[in-house]
């Protein structure tokens, strides 16, 4: 435990030096520096604006009294103090940090070794005595654990801490790391012996879908279990918690909740334009598994730095369950796990699979070979082949599309390899009439010579590629998606096939917002688009449908009830007049998305569960791939996982069978 304060200080640190967070302090207070991945940069981001927002708004609030203090607990090499005093913002407040003896020594060292720092501190500033290792007239550093309530007390007191002055007690990922006992004890103990106090917490929440179950793991092997989690698993169960606990009033909010409603549009997209970013998926479930409370009892006038939008909130109702099992003939084949890559059917019974990230011989990389999956005497199995290709970038892909225009040719478009580089352009993939998984049959892979207006299509990824029909031809309709230098597309593109010329084609009717990672099904000659992460980073609940007519096309919005819960990174597929939407990320932080089945004709909107019981292990579904296998009902998912913030990455280890045909025919 002891060991997170100094982790954190180098993922702040680094964070400030990339632009984040404008604090000169953390450089001096880091132990080393190690330039972190811009998913950590933002979660520390986030975290830090959070705790701001809340310490800034209180000094605000109480400006016009004479005295206040501030009791951060658990400090560890934060530069809080160092910060406010700089800005000029503690003419009448004094800060005591508390953390473990060892912490509060190390840090004090580093004060005491640095002018910078201990010139803040003022004149008066020296090494303490006993528990107090450093202090100065507005700043004392306190050795003592936590956990040991009286003992805290009584040095607390020692060192002049006011029961009778508005104090902001500050817990930034610290009491999840005690006994729910002893943590409970120390919130019940603040509300009683402060009339006039605050409580701000940062902590995490939700600790049974995947991501919290990878969170939870990663935390117990570090020897450092979050203890709040199982009594305290969601934002109203701690809201609930600090009521009880003598607390008056309490607001609390997740991350992303805390980014869209407290952070204003401009410094949105200062910070999504800072660094090359491509983990959606991974920022929006580290930020719906951090929760910020802001706590009060006694204030005048009353403390609510948090105000939560109502709007967007609550459980997603359910309308049923689908069973998910192991694919069994596909378990142990490493090479199917992976994110980011695609499968198609290329016909009854068979499936490729192409690209993405994933493991490889015991080593993560982005995946250069395919894999032909067969299904043969009611038997699933699997065989990984070799791509012919000489520059090996052109296989190695995430985020792009394959689309089969034969029983033995494919054409991949865009696609990327990092997310500073270019698009990658279009290939098409030969494969043997046979096709049999049982031999090493190669792939013949082929770059595509663009004439420039079909270039422009392919140089994206996380867009869409649909077949479509005009005019009795066939047409590749390229939609949306992402490129080095637009975070987010709208345009599209229609491709004669199989000259794969880039052809004008009217179309008319209310555009769709500019969308990627969206799904695509091509439905009575058209397309149906539906979901997708828009312009401000936020997941879309429209589903548009591109109808042919006589003259072109015309987009039309297709209309939901209840109204299509927004999401991203799902897949989908139409059967029978109803569009299936497989996962995918939301922001409702209650849940994660299943199965969604939308009628076509009536638009009724049901949301279904996926029964994970019969799973061993965490099943993650975005960055993933489906394949809809009418005849039986059931969806083959493929993939899917990503980077889980700083916890590891996770991959979904087998393939799964979800067996829909109880939620068809009762449809």
């Amino acid at each position: 435990v002891q060991g997170t304060g100094g982790s954190s200080a180098v993922s702040k640190c680094s964070a400030a030096a990339r632009g984040y967070i404008q604090d000169p302090f953390l450089r001096l207070l880091a132990a080393r520096r190690r330039r972190r991945a811009p998913l950590i940069h933002r979660g520390y981001y986030i975290r830090a604006r959070a705790v701001d927002h809340c310490v800034q708004d209180f000094l605000l609030k109480t400006r016009s009294l004479p005295r206040t203090q501030i009791l951060s607990l658990g400090a560890g090499f934060d530069s809080l103090y160092f910060r406010l005093k700089d800005m000029g913002l503690l003419h009448h407040t004094v800060v005591y940090e508390v953390d473990f003896p060892n912490v509060a020594c190390q840090k004090a060292a580093l004060i005491k070794g640095r002018k910078e720092l201990s010139a803040l501190v003022g004149g008066t500033g020296g090494e303490g005595l006993g528990a107090i290792t450093f202090y100065g007239e507005d700043y004392k550093l306190l050795g003592v654990d936590l956990s040991e309530l009286s003992e805290l007390e009584r040095i607390l007191e020692e060192a002049g801490l006011n029961n009778e002055i508005p104090t902001l007690f500050m817990a930034e990922v610290v009491l999840t790391y005690m006994e729910n006992i002893r943590s409970d004890a120390l919130i019940q103990w603040a509300a009683e012996h402060f009339p006039q106090a605050c409580f701000l917490v940062y902590e995490q929440v939700h600790p049974e879908d995947p991501f919290g179950r990878v969170m939870q793991q990663h935390f117990s092997q570090l020897n450092t279990a979050l203890h709040s989690l199982a009594q305290y698993p969601d934002c109203e169960a701690q809201q609930r918690r600090f009521l009880a606990k003598g607390w008056t009033e309490c607001s609390v909010m997740d991350m992303n909740e805390f980014f869209t409603c407290c952070i204003p549009e401009d410094e949105q997209q200062r910070v999504q334009t800072l660094e090359p970013f491509d983990e959606y998926e991974e920022w929006h479930l580290k930020c719906s598994h951090y929760f910020v409370l802001a706590a009060s009892k006694g204030m005048r006038p009353s403390w609510t730095p948090l105000l939560p939008d109502a709007r967007g909130a609550g459980a997603v109702g359910m309308a049923g369950s689908v069973p998910a099992s192991v694919c069994a003939g596909l378990s142990g084949i490493t090479g199917l796990r992976r994110y980011g890559h695609r499968s198609v059917l290329i016909k009854r019974n068979v499936v490729l699979t192409t690209g993405g990230f994933g493991e490889e011989d015991g080593q993560h990389c982005r995946m250069r070979n395919c894999h032909v999956l067969r299904k043969h005497a009611g038997c699933w199995e699997a065989v990984c082949v070799t791509q012919n290709i000489p520059d090996k970038r052109w296989g190695e892909r995430l985020y792009h599309t394959v689309s089969c225009l034969s029983d033995t040719l494919a054409l991949v478009v865009g696609g990327r390899t990092s997310p500073s580089s270019a698009g990658l352009g279009m290939l098409w993939l030969q494969f043997p009439e046979t096709c049999k998984s049982s031999g090493p049959d190669d792939v013949a892979v082929e770059p595509v010579s663009l004439q420039l207006a079909a270039e422009a299509a392919a140089l994206r990824w996380r867009h869409s590629t649909t077949e479509v029909t005009f005019k009795g031809e066939q047409y590749l309709f390229v939609y949306g998606g992402r490129s080095a230098l637009q975070p987010v597309l709208g345009d599209w593109h229609f491709l004669h096939a199989p000259e794969l010329s880039c052809t004008a084609v009217a179309v008319e009717g209310p555009v769709p917002e500019s969308r990627h990672s969206h799904s695509a099904c091509s439905w009575e000659g058209g397309v149906l688009i539906a979901g997708g992460l828009g312009a401000a980073e936020q997941p879309l609940g429209s589903v548009f449908l591109l109808r042919e007519l006589e003259h072109g096309f015309q987009w039309q919005t297709v209309e939901t009830h209840p109204s299509l819960v927004p999401r991203y990174s799902h897949t989908a597929h139409v059967h029978e007049g109803k569009l299936l939407l497989v996962g995918g990320v939301w922001l409702r932080a209650s849940s994660v998305p299943g199965i969604t089945v939308i009628d076509l004709m009536t638009g009724l909107c049901l949301d279904y569960v996926i029964n994970v019981e019969h799973l061993e292990w965490p099943l993650m579904l975005h960055n993933h791939s489906s394949v809809f296998l009418p005849d039986e009902k059931e969806l083959l998912v493929i993939g899917g996982g990503g980077n889980c913030f700083s916890f590891g990455t996770h991959l979904n280890p087998e393939p799964v069978m979800l067996s829909l045909s109880s939620i068809l025919i009762s449809h």
